[in-house]
């Protein structure tokens, strides 16, 4: 336990003035260890970080109602653990001058360290919303960087401090910031997201004092892809490839290292998913560009950080545990009448460590271990076969609100059919398919008699270059609501033919399910809104309905506890 922990902490914060924020009553969709404000509307995170002991979360908000707002501001709440929160009631940002006044919208933190000091203070770069309603790049920073809670922002004098550069990008499309990092000549680097008809581009910038920006003359813009529309929230990282889970520091960018590859992370406008490329960064004195090993193109080969809904995701390196934290926004898939009748929308996903896989081709991302304290009652099965065409309830923990483990053993995968790819979810209710070898998984959220039920599975097939997964969540039969988005989000990955077992992690809290499967290769998150599953109605089942039997190596399943939201 970290030396600041919420546990040890809690009490001596309300007695400084926070309070515990009780939830509405009645709110079957509101989490319980989620991230979500009391009420309103929620998107993108923005510049989360790590100083003086304390975890910092900003993110898009409306105070004025639970839509999108014409003047959005930077919320923002503090951590201990990542896990449990206090809501400062101070907003970070708000609309307060010509470059901003319609509205703060999402851009990064950087901690700089000061001239010849071991002293650091954070500044942020954030996109205003102009009188013009021109997208621009402006600078903040703390009023007193000795708080902890940094409660308090001013902004610069100078802003804004970039505008778009007329005739490579729109005006009206410019902004998200990343975080910055130093070159090896001592200036310091960001992207911005910008967009050109259909063009989406990542945009260069250099400075010397993180005032002054200059365009780069050289190799700009940094990335374009055509066909994504705007690219928003980028997001640039270095990650290691010597096989751990380790972070690499943001500072850390040396294109001479042969263990260091780079990830340039976008949020793809038309697509309203996460998209990655991982390659090269090169930046000596000849140039300055980041050759990516992988495409864009819109295809089932592309790179995701997750094939449901989560979008504007924004990285930190966390230095208490030298590790690489992403968080992302989970938007509601209710009407916005509904998202008004509850008072709020939006969530965030459980941060995730991420880094690449050993092969260096993908990244990986699991839930950060802090999330494992809100563990209890813990129920196990092990040995157990699903036999085809069977399901087995979960008993012993609270259904609507878990985190489950299971490892699913597999028959021989020789006997698995040939993949048609015209076939594949193309169903609306894919999960009833009978295949040989699944589809078996999770049905969570479920009502007692299986008439609500939200199916999270894998089918293993052969294909011309050996195995492959297709690993589903399908929302087809999830609620009885009707004016709800219900469909199956899916991804195909190969597998190895040596591969005996396979595993799936689901979190499943409320409204929101988060899976896991292949211990982090393949992700996907959605949101679920039952009208007969909901709290102590909720059930949990394992089912396998292919034509041969599927075994539980072993399952865990904890109901989780509440985490603590404070209010400032």
């Amino acid at each position: 336990m970290e030396p600041n922990s919420s546990n040890d902490s809690s009490s001596n914060i309300i007695n400084n003035g926070i309070k515990n924020n009780m939830v509405p009553q009645n709110q079957p969709y509101r989490t319980c260890y989620h991230f979500q404000p009391q009420q309103n509307w929620m998107n993108d995170p923005n510049g989360p970080m790590y100083y003086k002991g304390v975890y910092h979360l900003f993110y898009q908000y409306n105070p004025d109602g639970a839509t999108f707002g014409e003047k959005m501001v930077w919320a923002h709440s503090v951590s201990y653990d990542l896990i449990n929160w206090i809501h400062l009631n101070h907003h970070a940002l708000q609309p307060s001058h010509h470059y901003d006044i319609h509205g703060c919208f999402s851009g990064s933190t950087t901690i700089l360290h000061q001239h010849g000091q071991e002293q650091q203070q954070p500044f942020i770069l954030y996109t205003g919303f102009d009188e013009k309603k021109h997208q621009v790049q402006n600078l903040a920073m703390p009023k007193n960087p000795q708080d902890p809670f940094l409660r308090e922002w001013t902004k610069h004098p100078q802003n804004p401090i970039i505008t778009a550069p007329i005739g490579l990008v729109e005006q009206e499309n410019f902004r998200d910031p990343t975080t910055a990092w130093k070159g090896s000549d001592g200036k310091w680097r960001v992207i911005v997201g910008a967009r050109d008809g259909d063009i989406g581009k990542a945009i260069l910038y250099h400075s010397e004092d993180f005032v002054n920006w200059e365009l780069n003359p050289n190799n700009n813009p940094f990335c374009e892809i055509d066909g994504i529309g705007m690219c928003e929230c980028p997001d640039f990282f270095p990650v290691s490839i010597d096989g751990t889970k380790h972070g690499v520091h943001d500072y850390d960018y040396d294109s001479s290292s042969s263990v260091i590859r780079h990830v340039l992370k976008i949020s793809y406008q038309n697509k309203q998913q996460e998209y990655y490329l991982i390659g090269m960064y090169v930046c000596d004195d000849e140039e300055e560009k980041f050759v990516a090993e992988n495409e864009i193109r819109g295809n089932s080969l592309d790179l995701k950080l997750d094939h449901g809904e989560f979008y504007a995701s924004k990285s930190f390196f966390d230095h208490a545990k030298k590790r690489r934290v992403i968080w992302g926004w989970v938007k509601e898939l209710d009407t916005e009448q509904d998202d008004i009748h509850k008072g709020w929308a939006g969530l965030q996903a459980i941060p995730r460590q991420v880094w690449i896989h050993e092969n260096g081709k993908w990244l990986m991302q699991w839930p950060i271990e802090e999330l494992e304290r809100l563990r209890e009652n813990q129920v196990s099965i092990v040995g157990h076969k699903l036999v085809a065409g069977s399901t087995l309830q979960v008993s012993g923990i609270t259904a609507s609100q878990a985190d489950v483990e299971v490892v699913f053993e597999l028959p021989d995968l020789e006997s698995a059919e040939w993949l048609d790819s015209k076939e594949v979810c193309s169903d609306k209710e894919y999960a009833s398919k009978s295949s040989i070898i699944g589809p078996f998984g999770l049905l969570a959220l479920a009502s007692k008699d299986l008439t609500e039920q939200t199916a999270i599975f894998f089918t293993i097939y052969r294909t011309h270059n050996g195995f492959s997964c297709l690993m589903c969540t399908d929302l087809t039969r999830s609620s009885l609501k009707q004016d709800l988005h219900k469909t199956t989000y899916a991804t195909i990955f190969d597998i190895d033919p040596s591969l005996k077992t396979i595993s799936l992690r689901t979190l499943i809290d409320g409204s929101i399910i988060e899976s896991f499967g292949e211990k982090g290769r393949v992700c996907i998150t959605n949101r679920v809104y039952p009208l007969l599953a909901t709290g102590k109605d909720a059930h949990l089942f394992l089912f396998n309905n292919g034509k041969h039997n599927v075994s539980i190596s072993e399952l865990n399943a904890w109901s989780m506890k509440r985490a603590e939201f404070l209010q400032q």
